[in-house]
This record gives structure tokens, sequence and C-alpha cells, in this order.
């Protein structure tokens, strides 16, 4: 992306509004009715996942940002944030996944790339708007994007036998949460004052790849 940054800037409407459409489809389709169906508190972490967003966007808006008066990082912290939390949760998923069956545990993870590619793309693009240089988005990018899933799976690994569903539907549900914050009141209000032309076609796509991975993902049912 630090390549083809003109393609990125020109786009960066365009992949907002597609994360936005998987994010928040996933989050309400799947992984929210399987959250519950887990751990009957799930609503509550799912509340204090929003919130929590809510309150760390608030944070750097009023601290960081005021502290950088140039610079808005809260457009690029808080889907950061929110992104590296829901893949590290990712990583823990297909920790659990993997060690049920190796077939199923490589479907999972090449359906859920296909969103793991517009986050990365996005939150670089959006890090890079907030005021940040290259060289630190790129590192952050790569971090909350790519390396949360492996370090998910490399942490969970020995206490597999341990991760029962309740506590796996808590943290789906905290994530969730997260992610509706980010798609909702931060990816869709900034595409919308972009005004491209295929913004809705964007956030359709989104939508229909959100109804694919659903079709791949072993939240839940394989946890079980």
């Amino acid at each position: 992306m630090r390549r083809f940054e003109a393609w990125g800037n020109a786009n960066t409407t365009y992949f907002s509004c597609f994360s936005a459409g998987i994010l928040i489809s996933v989050s309400f389709l799947h992984i929210i009715p399987e959250s519950i169906e887990m751990s009957h508190e799930a609503p509550f972490y799912l509340l204090g996942g929003y919130m929590f967003m809510y309150f760390f966007n608030r944070f750097v808006a009023a601290y960081v940002c005021h502290k950088h008066s140039k610079s808005n990082y809260a457009i690029g912290l808080t889907p950061m944030f929110g992104i590296a939390f829901h893949s590290f949760v990712d990583g823990i998923v297909y920790s659990i996944t993997f060690n049920a069956s190796v077939f199923t545990g490589v479907l999972a993870s090449s359906g859920m790339i296909l969103h793991e590619f517009s986050e990365g793309v996005v939150t670089y693009m959006l890090l890079i708007r907030s005021g940040m240089s290259k060289r630190t988005a790129t590192i952050l990018a790569f971090f909350a994007a790519a390396i949360t899933t492996p370090l998910g799976m490399l942490s969970s690994y020995p206490f597999i036998s341990s991760i029962n569903d309740i506590v796996l539907g808590d943290m789906l549900a905290l994530s969730a949460g997260m992610l509706i914050y980010v798609g909702a009141t931060h990816l869709l209000p900034h595409a919308e004052r972009e005004h491209k032309k295929y913004s809705v076609a964007a956030l359709a796509a989104g939508i229909i790849i959100a109804i694919i991975i659903m079709n791949f993902s072993p939240h839940g049912g394989h946890a079980h």
C-alpha cells in the first residue's frame, strides 16, 4: 500500500464501505447470534465492546489529538484497535478449529482472508489520513491486521482445553461490539462525506462477501 499510495487514497472510500459492509453484516448475522448461543452474558459484553470503543475514541480525540493539533489520530487509531482485537479473537477461533480439523481450519482461514485484506488496506489508509508517517502507519497496520491473528493462535493453543463456550462467546460478543462501532460509527460516516459514485455498490459487495464468509466461518459450531 505504500507503493500504491495514490491508488489507495483514490479508493479509500470504497475500501471503507466494503469493510463496513463486512464488519457490520458478520457481526449482526453471525457473531452476535453465535455468541448469545454460547453465553447468556454475551449481550452485556456486546454493549461493553461498543461503549469501550466509544470512550476510547473520545479519549484519543480529547487527549491525543489535542496535543497534536494538526492531526486527527482518532480517525486511524480507533478502527485500528477494534480490528486488532477482532483479529486476535479470530486467531483463537482458528486455533480451536485447526485442532478439530486441519481441512476445516484451512477452509475457514481462506474465507476470512477476504475481509482481512480489506481491513489491512483501510487501517493503513486511515492511519495515513490521521496524520501519521508512512513508517508508523505501516508498522501499526501490519500489527493490527496481520500479526494479531497468529498471535491469538499461538497464545491460545496451550489453553485450548480450558477455552469453553462461555469464554469464547463473551470474547466474540466483545469483538462484535467493537466491530459494529468501527463499521457503523467510524467507517460509514467517513465514507459518506466523500460522496463517491459507487460507494453504495462497495457496501453491497461487502455485505455479499460477508454472507459468503459466514459459510466458511468456524465461529461457534466447531468450538462446541
